[in-house]
């Protein structure tokens, strides 16, 4: 004889949100003014930012109208090596990055407080250790006062997941930035890498700009300038030879771009690495 085995799953009622009785508006207005009161009640550095702490590959970032650095959650610290707060507070996009790096992140925060966006989201290329890249998805969004004045910037950086990866746009840029750092040294054109990526020129520049806020021919002088800052520091190559291993023309042209993403000359960078 079979026994009869009921499933609980099929006899079971879905879970679902109760029905919500519609309030007034008197009394939304009410429950807001006890949220301002409860807000105003809370230690500051005890807020919600310490969540940030506990979530894998997501960093928080807040900073005054100023650019100073106010938080930052502590993926973000390790990225910098830092321990504690007594290390970040008080610091800037430049004091923590390259010029030219630190000029697109100040960049971005000036739009903000000059409401020329209400968001920024964007595809960013940072660079580790090692020189490789690592994708980071990033947005931004003003931080207000009570009066609705801009009084800042707060930000979270993520890592893409599989299906944004797989996007038109990622996948363009993805490809582009793989051609760059590999052919950076040659002399690269970026005709040739739009037509490699299967786009025209002006809908790879377009794409380039929405992802990373420049163009890849600025991208490519970037990595270029990045390599010879490596090359720079960690090497006895004369200036000379080191444009040539990065794709300028001359030690003059190397200096020339160095100089304006990087703030100082070759040779001074040198010597303050020495």
């Amino acid at each position: 004889m079979l026994a009869i085995v009921s499933n609980p799953a099929r006899n079971s009622t879905p879970l679902k949100p109760r029905e919500r009785l519609r309030r007034s508006a008197a009394e939304i207005a009410r429950w807001r003014k006890m949220r301002d009161t409860w807000m105003s009640s809370l230690e500051p550095t005890a807020l919600f930012q310490r969540l940030f702490d506990h979530v894998p590959g997501v960093y928080f970032f807040a900073k005054n109208r100023e650019g100073h650095l106010m938080f930052a959650s502590q993926g973000l610290l390790q990225r910098y090596q830092m321990s504690d707060d007594s290390e970040f507070i008080g610091r800037t996009d430049f004091d923590l990055n390259p010029d030219m790096m630190a000029e697109a992140y100040v960049d971005d925060d000036r739009r903000l407080m000059a409401g020329k966006v209400e968001c920024i989201e964007r595809i960013e290329l940072w660079w580790d250790l090692q020189g490789m890249p690592d994708w980071f998805l990033v947005v931004k969004l003003p931080l207000r006062d009570r009066r609705g004045q801009v009084q800042g910037v707060m930000g979270l950086l993520r890592r893409p997941d599989e299906r944004e990866r797989g996007l038109p746009v990622f996948q363009t840029v993805a490809r582009a930035v793989d051609i760059i750092r590999r052919d950076y040294a040659s002399p690269l054109k970026i005709e040739d890498v739009a037509r490699a990526c299967g786009q025209s020129l002006r809908q790879l520049q377009r794409r380039f700009q929405s992802a990373f806020g420049i163009t890849p021919q600025e991208f490519l002088i970037r990595t270029r300038v990045m390599e010879a800052m490596k090359l720079v520091e960690e090497s006895r190559l004369g200036m000379a030879e080191i444009a040539m291993c990065c794709g300028f023309v001359d030690a003059s042209s190397l200096a020339q771009h160095f100089r304006r993403r990087v703030g100082r000359t070759p040779g001074e960078c040198r010597r303050k690495g020495g």
